[in-house]
């Protein structure tokens, strides 16, 4: 005859201690948070997107890849390319306004970007208002006082061009005057960040 095991009380409530974990385990899997960050990814919201953190990297003249071929019209509907500003250095800045990061950095490129011009250096400033309502940026930037144009890339493409360059805004590209990325910082930039490596690529014969 085959030995019987009887389950004693103790046994039995050991085990349903150990279920209550999983079970709790299970309901939170269910219900995730609507306000976490892979909840808002699912969505397709934008909240909560992670930033660069500022850092710098720079790209020495005979490691840079081939000119960008990046052209379309600004927010305000006028043309331009990279290829039209051969010669002088090129700032472009890739910002939305639905972006807190972008908003904290304004300051920084409305300064390096003032102070750049009153120098009288060869270098042009060209945001990249991307994935954005044109109406909420055009007001954001008047807000912002920033000094230079914005190309309106609506669906994101014009970020293609970009070589893999800047996976999420804000980032901000440094080209030399070829057209070639030379730097670039990815999250938010200081003015005297930026300056310096303007006058890095300047610098370069």
């Amino acid at each position: 005859m085959s030995p019987t095991f009887l389950r004693t009380p103790r046994v039995a409530r050991a085990s349903a201690l150990l279920a209550v974990p999983v079970l709790a385990l299970s309901l939170a899997a269910c219900s995730e948070d609507p306000n976490s960050i892979a909840a808002q990814a699912k969505s397709g919201s934008r909240q909560g997107y992670i930033s660069g953190d500022g850092t710098v990297e720079t790209i020495a003249a005979a490691k840079r890849n081939k000119p960008l071929e990046l052209s379309g019209k600004t927010l305000e509907d006028q043309p331009w390319s990279v290829a039209d500003q051969a010669g002088k250095v090129v700032v472009l800045n890739v910002w939305a306004s639905w972006c807190p990061p972008c908003e904290k950095e304004a300051p920084e490129l409305k300064d390096a970007a003032e102070k750049i011009s009153a120098a009288g250096k060869p270098v042009v400033f060209m945001g990249i208002n991307t994935r954005d309502n044109p109406s909420s940026a055009i007001a954001t930037a008047k807000r912002q006082g920033i000094p230079y144009p914005s190309l309106d890339d609506q669906d994101g493409t014009m970020i293609l061009a970009l070589q893999g360059k800047a996976p999420s805004p804000p980032v901000t590209l440094v080209l030399d005057p070829t057209g070639r990325i030379a730097a670039r910082v990815v999250g938010e930039v200081t003015s005297s960040t930026l300056t310096g490596l303007v006058d890095d690529v300047l610098a370069e014969k």
